[in-house]
Parts: structure tokens; C-alpha cells; sequence
């Protein structure tokens, strides 16, 4: 689903003008689409043949309060990585038992955050984490539901910062043996119940050949639990489903669920998926202004500071200009104010521009405004959805006030 298209040689999101958007509200300005964001949630929602499965969009794709709600108003959960992320979920209704609590480094204040919210499962990514969950679990008094997350040892996905389910990456738990004990352990333990099994190999998967062998090894250790006894809700396959940066033909969300759902058919536990960045990203992009030409650089008013992925990852976003024209293209470098050589958007660009012109950096709905930082004392940008004909900001412009509001001169 993409919802950004020409109409009469003008960029448009659905029914609203880039260019008219550009004047109002001024740039940079990550722009979103609701109906794309609405679509592409039910795109993982529609293709469950089991209304008990269920798709968890990763809220550290794209954390703004109304995308999130429309996302809860398409029938998803969430899987989060922080309290802040429960809170965040919570604060728009969010169902706790749609709730996964993901992520290596839980605090104890976060666990109990995720124990009193009656949250759906951790994932639990250690045997320190297992414990500390357990000791705190005790100190409430109110068991916690627990879902071990195994590292596959399968290398998918794209960018190295990206791969997760690897024997040398931080996340999960690769021995077999300890994944086998330390479910015995919750299993017999007072405060804790376990629920499920968790894997994520990594993300911007391009083929479904991981998925498919990350089920078949999460299956192989389910049914070896199942000779102890230990019977589980749920098997989470994780997200990390591509999208279309450049040519790339990734699978589609029925793709995906329709293998899935076959290999579950036998099972008595449900599916759960983690999907972000297929859900988010086509349904954002960054508007920025030419501010200055020089040499093959086009220097822009939007930086590293707000999208961060070209400059970590080497990650490419395709360029537009936001009035279409191809009379005097060139291969443009573009980048940003900050002062870092690092600090560029796109290279080698083709595009027909000029000085104070507007331009759309496409796909930045996700990994965009969340990586956002105040680097060179840069106020953050607005975001601003767009539902048919109408733009509603639904983030304010962080203005040079705020960056100063939590600070205090102390005096020697």
C-alpha cells in the first residue's frame, strides 16, 4: 500500500498537497499516512485464518501516540522494549494481554511496571534476566508470564547492526540445554508461568526461508518441553519482514502468515508475529528544503539528528522532488547541517532541483523520527498524518525553548 503519489506534476499524501503542507507547517516534517498505516496493519490482521494468532507491531519502528492508536484500532498488539514503550501503549487503550514485553536489558522498575500491568509475556532474553524477573515477581506477590526467546543461530536480514539470531549476537539464548533447564525452572517456580517460546532472527528479511527454519527449530524444542510436561500458549516467530527500499520484492504479510499457518496447523499454540517496519515504513516520509547547492551536494534543512539510518546502517531512502520535474537532472549527494562528514540523507540521487525547493525522502515511516536525537542542539522535527483531504499535527515542533526547559545553571 502507498499512498504517495503525483497528481497534476504535485507530490501528494492521499488527498493533501506536499507542497501547500511544506508552507504550512514549515520542515523538516515527517509526514504519515493514516489509510496506509491502517492497511497495512490489516494486512497482517485479515490474513490470520485463526482469530487466536496475532501480530504485534514493534513500537520502536514508530512510537507516536496516533499512529499507535490506529494501529490498536486495526486489531493488533504491541511488542515493546522499554517501560516507556507500556506506557506509551497503555495510555491509548492497548489490551495488556496483547502485550509483548521484549528486549535484553529490563529493569527491575520495568518488570514491575510489566508484572502490575498484567502484561501478555515477557520475552525473556537471559538466565539473569529469568531470575530477576522471578525475585521481583516474588516481592509483588503475582506470578509473571514468561516466554524464552532462543537465538536460532540463523543469519537473516540485511545491514550486520540488523541480524539477531545469531550465536554471537546479544539477544536470546543459544544453548539448548539451558533453554530446556531454565524452562524447567519456571515451570516448577511459585512466580513464574511459562507461556510461550520467542525467536527474531533479524530484520529487513527479504525471503521467508528463515521464518521457516526458525519455526522448525522453535517446534523441535516446544515438543521436547512437551515430554516434561510443559505445554505453551504460544510460539512467537518475531518480525523483521522487508520492504521495498529499492527494487527489492519482499514477501507480503499473507506471504508470510499463509507458510506460517500451515506449518501451525497441527499445533495447539498460536501464532504471534512482531511486525514494524512493514507496517511503518512506506507509510512515512521526511519533507525537507533545499537551503543551499554546492559542487554535487545538495544541502538540506533535515539531518542525521532526525534520520539517522543512512548514516548507521548506509541504509538507502529514494529521494523525490515534491513538484515533479526531469528537464536538468543530476546526481546529487545530500546532506545535512550537522558538522559530521558522516551527515548525509542520500548519494547519488538523481533530481531536477533548485535552491529552497522541497524534497521527500521516502520509506522513513519507520527508523525515522523514533532515532531522532537533539544533536548540534537541533530541535526535533514535527509530525504531521494526513487523513484524506485533512493534516493534523500530531507531534509539535520542538522549539529552542524546549531544548533548554529541563536544564539548570548552577552557580560555583
Amino acid at each position: 500500500m502507498n499512498t504517495f503519489e503525483y497528481i497534476d506534476g504535485r507530490l501528494h499524501c492521499e488527498d493533501v498537497d506536499l507542497s501547500i503542507l511544506g508552507e504550512t507547517y514549515g520542515t523538516p516534517s515527517y509526514v504519515y499516512s493514516k489509510k496506509t498505516i491502517h492497511e497495512n496493519a490489516k494486512a497482517y490482521v485479515n490474513s490470520f485464518t485463526n482469530s487466536d494468532n496475532l501480530a504485534c507491531f514493534a513500537v520502536k519502528s514508530l512510537s507516536n501516540l496516533s499512529i499507535l492508536n490506529i494501529i490498536k484500532n486495526s486489531g493488533c498488539g504491541f511488542d515493546i522494549v522499554s517501560g516507556g514503550e507500556l506506557n506509551r501503549v497503555l495510555s491509548i487503550g492497548a489490551e495488556p494481554k496483547k502485550v509483548i514485553f521484549s528486549g535484553v536489558g529490563k529493569t527491575k522498575k520495568e518488570i514491575e511496571q510489566g508484572i502490575n500491568s498484567g502484561i501478555l509475556s515477557f520475552n525473556v532474553e537471559s538466565e539473569s534476566e529469568l531470575y530477576r524477573i522471578e525475585k521481583v515477581a516474588e516481592e509483588i506477590g503475582s506470578p509473571a508470564p514468561i516466554s524464552i526467546r532462543i537465538n536460532p543461530d540463523i543469519d537473516s536480514g540485511g545491514h550486520d547492526y540488523i541480524t539477531t539470531g545469531r550465536k554471537g549476537d546479544k539477544f536470546g539464548i543459544s544453548e539448548t540445554r539451558k533453554i530446556i533447564d531454565l524452562c524447567k525452572h519456571a515451570h516448577r517456580a511459585k512466580h513464574l508461568k511459562i507461556v510461550g517460546l520467542a525467536c527474531h532472527i533479524g530484520s529487513q528479511i527479504l525471503d521467508l526461508d528463515g521464518f521457516i527454519k526458525s519455526a522448525d527449530k522453535i517446534f523441535e524444542l516446544a515438543d521436547e518441553l512437551a515430554n516434561f510436561d510443559i505445554s505453551l500458549e504460544f510460539l512467537d516467530l518475531g518480525g523483521g519482514l522487508g520492504i521495498s527500499y529499492e527494487d527489492e520484492v519482499p514477501p507480503s504479510p499473507f506471504d508470510l502468515i499463509s507458510c506460517l499457518e500451515e506449518k501451525f496447523k497441527n499445533r495447539k499454540e498460536r501464532l504471534i508475529l512482531e511486525p514494524g517496519r512493514s507496517i511503518s515504513a512506506n507509510a512515512g516520509i521526511l519533507l525537507t528544503q533545499v537551503e543551499y547547492i554546492k559542487d554535487n551536494f545538495l544541502i538540506v534543512d533535515a539531518a542525521m539528528n532526525d534520520l539517522l539510518r543512512p548514516s548507521l546502517y548506509k541504509a538507502h531512502h529514494d529521494v523525490c522532488n515534491v513538484i515533479d520535474k526531469k528537464d536538468n537532472l543530476k546526481k546529487w549527494n545530500i546532506v545535512g547541517p550537522i558538522c559530521e562528514s558522516s551527515d548525509f540523507l542520500a548519494k547519488n540521487i538523481s533530481l531536477d532541483v533548485n535552491e529552497d525547493d522541497l524534497i521527500a525522502i521516502k520509506n522513513a515511516g519507520a527508523y525515522g523520527f523514533v532515532m531522532a536525537s537533539n544533536y548540534n542542539s537541533r530541535p526535533k522535527a514535527c509530525e504531521i498524518l494526513i487523513d484524506g483531504n485533512e493534516s493534523k499535527i500530531i507531534r509539535e515542533r520542538e522549539t529552542l525553548d524546549d531544548l533548554l526547559e529541563k536544564e539548570k545553571i548552577v552557580n560555583d
